[in-house]
């Protein structure tokens, strides 16, 4: 028995150095599985087989495999052995194989995701493919005919002038390929253009020569035409002021110049002056109201109002030079050689005149000023402080030197005859001229104010902005700038922030809607966006331009003074 015993203990350590490497065969397996696995994440297999080797040579020759082990039972003296039957290497092989063979089944091939990005245009330095142009900048710009632009695309925008809601414009490089056809080469196109404008210069010289020779006929023959504006405006308002101040300042400087010349009188050779340097100062503000009443033109698009406050800075200048400066000079003159004077009884009825008529003159332009000012809505001192009327505002304080002039006149007059000491009278030239030098100083800093450019009353600027902000397609109003241009006229100027949920909200609401969403599911390659994209898109914008005319007319409307809007899209 113990024979059969060795012999079977033999076989039993065979078997278990078989087992152990079959089990280091399978973790092998095992783990070049998991590798698969990890891979499978990257590629598809196509079967196990071309994975797993057909043949081992370490295990070739193993067919089945019986493991033998002893059982001993406690309590018995005796020992049986108990055979186990272990499932061959190929079994073993084919489940492992089952195993990993079922989850790359299942798996689905490897999908990848590509980007869809829209090529970027290089538009180049310049690009005008795509620029519109009118009609009459086509026939002037690239000399065409009207028969020209017939046979060209003709496209209906929004027109920027307030008259016309719309008019008709040409594609720039349809205007450009027309003429390239009509003359053959840009070389002729040029020299075309050229003659033209040598023919345009040739035109203007004809015409300014028929302009005089009008002028010289209705001369000549008289002017029949019915009363322009221009003439009328000296009939009402400032130019009715100006011209009653010019006829009574050319009567007082004819008299005080004879009053002068028979008394030999200095304060009365500063007021000669004085009343001298008004007239002139005057027809110097009739010039003014004249041209700035003129209509725009491309040159001054935004017109000649600011005329007005340029002569009457000029005025102002001439004040300073003529009235204070002779005065000055002939007051001094007079102190260092004195002279003795003549009878006064002259001069003090003249200056008697000056005064009532002065007294008028001043009368006329308070009354006007008043008039403004209530106009306004401010008050008469805030309304000659701030210079809203600079003709007006220069008969006034004209006037008011001039009747203060008199009386210093005609009090440093008394004085020296009663005293029979000429100095007085010296003195009393001194004190026109320093009069009249305030005067000026006061004229040339509230013009040069409003030539540089003057913000409106801050109440009139807030009632603006709120008008803007409580519109609902506006977010923000920023940079706001309001100026007064002068006879009332005011230019406003903002930075607008736009909603652009409520434009586009306005735009939708004027669309098909049905139609609308049957673009959007035909809309199937990048190509097809773009082009539907780039439809609605310029849509929009028109519709944001409507949006900035809404609100420019309706700023217009509530505020006849705002002459020029400009809304600039933040």
């Amino acid at each position: 028995m113990l024979p059969g015993l060795a012999a079977a203990a033999a076989a039993h350590r065979c078997s278990w150095s078989s087992l152990c490497r079959l089990r280091l065969h399978c973790r092998a397996a095992a783990r070049r599985s998991s590798e698969r696995q990890e891979w499978q994440s990257l590629v598809t297999f196509g079967s196990f087989s071309s994975m797993v080797p057909c043949s081992h040579p370490c295990i070739s020759t193993l067919n089945q495999v019986k493991l033998y082990s002893t059982n001993v039972q406690k309590g018995q003296g005796s020992q049986t052995l108990g055979v186990e039957k272990v499932p061959s290497f190929d079994e073993t092989a084919e489940n492992i194989g089952a195993e990993l063979k079922a989850p790359l089944i299942k798996q689905e091939p490897l999908q990848v995701r590509v980007k869809a990005v829209l090529k970027k245009r290089e538009y180049g330095p310049k690009y005008t493919q795509n620029n519109f142009i009118t009609g009459v900048r086509a026939i002037n710009e690239f000399c065409l005919k009207s028969s020209d632009l017939e046979q060209l695309r003709k496209i209906r925008r929004r027109s920027p002038h307030e008259d016309t809601e719309s008019f008709t414009v040409y594609l720039r490089s349809d205007v450009e390929a027309k003429s390239l056809e009509v003359w053959g080469s840009p070389e002729a196109l040029a020299r075309e253009k050229k003659l033209r404008k040598e023919a345009e210069i040739e035109y203007r010289e004809r015409l300014f020569r028929n302009q005089k020779i009008l002028r010289e006929y209705r001369d000549f023959l008289g002017n029949t035409k019915p009363r322009s504006r221009t003439t009328s405006v000296f009939f009402k308002g400032p130019g009715k002021v100006v011209t009653v101040a010019i006829c009574i300042n050319g009567l007082n400087c004819f008299f005080k110049f004879l009053a002068w010349i028979y008394t030999g009188s200095a304060s009365m050779f500063s007021e000669a002056i004085h009343s001298l340097s008004d007239t002139c100062n005057q027809g110097l503000l009739a010039l003014g109201i004249s041209k700035s009443v003129q209509t725009p033109d491309p040159t001054h698009p935004y017109g000649f109002s600011n005329m007005r406050y340029i002569v009457s800075l000029i005025s102002g200048v001439g004040i300073f030079m003529m009235g204070a400066g002779l005065s000055w000079y002939h007051g001094i003159m007079g102190l260092l050689n004195p002279q003795p004077m003549e009878s006064l009884l002259w001069a003090y009825c003249i200056l008697a005149g000056s005064l009532v008529s002065e007294g008028a003159t001043l009368l006329v332009a308070v009354n006007e000023l008043r008039r403004s000012a209530r106009a306004k809505g401010l008050s008469f001192y805030k309304y000659v402080m701030e210079s809203r009327d600079p003709s007006t505002n220069v008969i006034l304080l004209e006037d008011t030197a001039a009747v203060l002039g008199v009386t210093i006149a005609a009090t440093c007059m008394g004085l020296t005859s009663i005293t029979g000491n000429p100095l007085y009278d010296s003195l009393g030239s001194l004190g026109v001229g320093t009069l009249l030098g305030v005067v000026s100083a006061f004229l040339i800093y509230t013009n040069t104010e409003a030539l540089l450019g003057r913000s409106i009353q801050p109440e009139q600027v807030q009632r603006l902005t709120e008008l803007l902000e409580n519109d609902p397609s506006v977010r923000a109003i920023h940079d706001v700038k309001a100026t007064d241009l002068g006879l009332g006229k005011v230019r406003f100027k903002a930075e607008v922030d736009f909603d652009g949920r409520v434009v586009t909200r306005s735009y939708l609401e004027k669309q098909d809607f049905d139609q609308m969403l049957q673009e959007i599911q035909e809309v199937k390659t990048p190509e097809e966006l773009e082009t539907f994209m780039l439809k609605h898109g310029e849509n929009i914008i028109d519709t944001l331009g409507a949006e900035v005319d809404r609100l420019e007319k309706e700023l217009k409307k509530r505020n006849p003074e705002v002459r020029h809007v400009d809304l600039e899209i933040l």
